[in-house]
This record gives structure tokens, sequence and C-alpha cells, in this order.
């Protein structure tokens, strides 16, 4: 028999005899290890989202990797190269590689009869990857592109239709600079809404047969490849294996590749992102501190109430070690406790904001119309198994208190 858990078992399960102090203590360290637990989740959850939120936007407009002419400037008016079917069969092939699809872009002025707005038309292909703009489709459909006819159907964001009041089957004229001015006419067949509004603001999406027309390019040149890849975290190792890969290769005009992940493209973002790691970990620390030194002032004020009994288990012949288990057994209970109400009130709270999205943020700023949840099951387990173990190694040190106590002093002690 465990006589130290029995003794603690008996302390924290038994109310009978409970001194006054004792339930303020303990309640005050519980609602401490819960609050704490709580906002951990929920720092963990919103971060988590955010990063991936912002991250999945990002490569929805731009993919993971892409592939363009070497001679190409960071502009939307591009050098051309030229995809040969061997090409992107190899890195169709190529291990984590998801999907390859071509693309082409061209700046250019949206004109409606009373308002203009400058945009970038990105023409896609048959191979294009649909999923992330389907998602935020709020209005149409997306777009059908026939490999035999030149569609002039287009999709536009929610805000271009609000700035230029356009819906969905009406029309307008969108004027290219070039050699010579030149004008096409296009149709709305959908309106999307990601809330990233950098993007937002400036992508139509078109047939890629269009750019080529206006560009006087052939059927095989493109701006370039986007690529999606299998494992984001694999991002850097698989872009610099592309890297070193397509630097051997031409085109059939003799043209070099440049391959780029989304990362190189948009280095602020990304190091932005990274920055919020960092204020996760202060945020854990600061909240896992203040969960401790209220747990630890409960577990002092225990001790201290149960004085007496610590100088009659020495006087009948118990070590300190044993008596020190008594109240760590007693500490893990307080925080057993605490972190079962942590969970519940973390969770529901993200499950709440997940479905509900009751706190909203202003997208022109942060990206994103309400505050995003990520909430995981690994996530979750770690964040329970760091705080019991930290709290319980935070115990060890007020425990130490019990060594000090003369048996003799303590009996008398009121």
């Amino acid at each position: 028999m465990n006589l130290e858990l029995f003794i603690a078992r008996r302390i924290h399960f038994n109310k009978e005899g409970d001194r006054q102090v004792t339930p303020p203590a303990v309640k005050l360290a519980i609602i401490g290890i819960a609050l704490g637990l709580a906002v951990m989740i929920l720092s963990v959850a919103i971060i988590t989202g955010f990063k991936k939120e912002v991250r999945n936007k990002v490569i929805g407009f731009g993919s993971h990797i892409q592939i363009s002419n070497f001679d190409s400037n960071t502009s939307y008016e591009t050098i051309p190269v030229t995809i040969s079917d061997t090409l992107l069969q190899e890195l169709k092939d190529y291990p984590g590689i998801r999907h390859v699809e071509s693309f082409a872009t061209k700046p250019g002025i949206l004109k409606t009869d009373n308002d203009f707005e400058g945009i970038v038309l990105k023409g896609v292909d048959t191979d294009y990857d649909w999923s992330f703009f389907r998602t935020n489709l709020v209005e149409g459909d997306i777009l059908t592109i026939d490999p035999e006819k030149n569609s002039t159907d287009v999709i536009i964001s929610r805000y271009l239709s609000d700035r230029v009041n356009l819906k969905i089957g009406e029309s307008f004229l969108t004027y290219f600079i070039q050699d010579e001015v030149r004008a096409r006419k296009f149709t709305v067949t959908g309106i999307y809404d990601t809330g990233f509004l950098d993007y937002d603001k400036i992508f139509v999406i078109a047939d890629i047969k269009q750019v080529r027309r206006l560009n006087g390019w052939e059927s095989d040149e493109a701006s370039g490849l986007e690529i999606l890849v299998d494992n984001y975290n694999e991002l850097d190792e698989l872009t610099y294996e592309l890297y070193v890969y397509m630097s051997e290769k031409q085109d059939r005009h003799r043209n070099g590749f440049y391959v780029e992940s989304i990362k190189d493209m948009n280095p602020m973002i990304f190091n932005w992102l990274d920055v919020l790691d960092l204020n996760v970990i202060v945020i854990l620390i600061l909240i896992m501190a203040v969960a401790g030194f209220t747990m630890i002032s409960g577990l002092l004020i225990l001790i201290l109430e149960r004085i007496n009994m610590i100088g009659i288990l020495k006087a009948m012949g118990e070590n300190n070690l044993s008596i020190r288990k008594i109240f760590l057994y007693i500490s893990f209970f307080l925080i057993g406790k605490g972190m079962i109400w942590g969970n519940i009130i973390g969770i529901t709270c993200c499950l709440v904001q997940s479905h509900f999205k009751l706190i909203s943020l202003d997208p022109s700023v942060y990206y994103l119309d309400a505050v995003p949840i990520d909430l995981n099951i690994l996530s979750l387990i770690l964040l329970n198994i760091g705080t019991l173990t930290a709290s319980l190694l935070m115990m060890l040190a007020p425990s130490y208190l019990i060594t000090r106590i003369d048996p003799v002093k303590s009996i008398r002690f009121e």
C-alpha cells in the first residue's frame, strides 16, 4: 500500500475538519492553473491558425514554388519560357511534388463606365488546381478552360466587384499598355473573397490563352510553372534541389530557368509569421510562471496549515522524503483538477470562435476577417504534458520547506 498516496487522498478529498483558510487557497491555485492552461491553449490555437491561414492564402495565389525565366524581373510583365511535355512530366514525377501547373501574368487597367482599377490578369490553363478559389468563391462559378476555345470569362475578387460595381454576368473592358494599347472585353463568371486584400485588390483570373494572344506568345510559352509540394516543412530543401536540378536545363529558346519558393517571393510576410513563434514562447513562459507561483502559494499555505500533522508524522518515524511526497501528491490532485477545467474552458472558447467567428479582424491589417483557430490533438497533448511537468517541478522547491520543520516545535504550533 502506498502510504503517501493514501494520506494525500484523505487530505485532499476528505472535507471534514478543514480550516477556513484551505478552501480559498485551494480554489485560487486551481483557478490559476485552469486560466493559465486555457489561455495557453487559446494562444497556441490562434497563432497556429493565423500562420496557417495567412500562409495558405499566399500559397493559394502563388503556389509553393515558381519556376520562371532566369532573366525575368520581379514585375508581373514577364519574359516567357517554353514548357515542354518532357519537362512537365519530369517535374510531376519528381519526389515531393504534388501538382504542376503553368501560368502567365499581364498587368492592365480594368475600366467600367464610371470607374477604373489597376489589375493583374493571371492566365491559367486546363491543369490549374482550383481548390483554393473554389473554397473562397462567394458567387458564380470557377472558370471552365477549354483547350480548343479562347474563353473571355474571368473571376474577380469581391473587393474589385464592389469598387467598380460589377456583378455576375456583367462585362468590362481591360486596357493593356504595350507597344500599342490593346483592349479586351471580359465577362464576370465568378466572384471570390479570400480576405487577403494585398492580392484581392489586383488579381483577375482568366484563360491563359488571353495573355498569350496579348503578348504574341506561342502555345507552349508561359510566364512560368507553379508547383505545389506534398510537405510544406520540406519546402526549403525541395526548392534548393529543384534550383540545382533546373540550373542545368534550358528551354528551346535557350532561356535558363529560375526556381523560387513562396518564402523568397514574400520574405516580409513569412519573416513576420516566423516572429510569431517567439511571441508564443514568451506568452507560454509568462503564463506558466504566473500559474506556477499561484500554485506555489497554495502549496505553502497547505504546508503551514498541516504543520502539526507534519510534526506528528516525523515523530512517528516518517522521513522528509515521504512527507514531501504526500504534499506533491496533493499538488498533483490540484493541478489535475485545474487542468481539467482549463481544457474545458480553452477548448470551448476555441470551438465557439471557430464556428461562430465572434471576434472579427480588419482584413486590411491582419489579412483575415476573423480570429482563426487551429486546434490539433498533438498541440493539446503537448501543452497538457508540459503544464503538468512544469507545475510539478515548481512544487519541488516549496516542498523542501518540510525538511526545515522541527517535530517538537511543529506539534506545539497553533
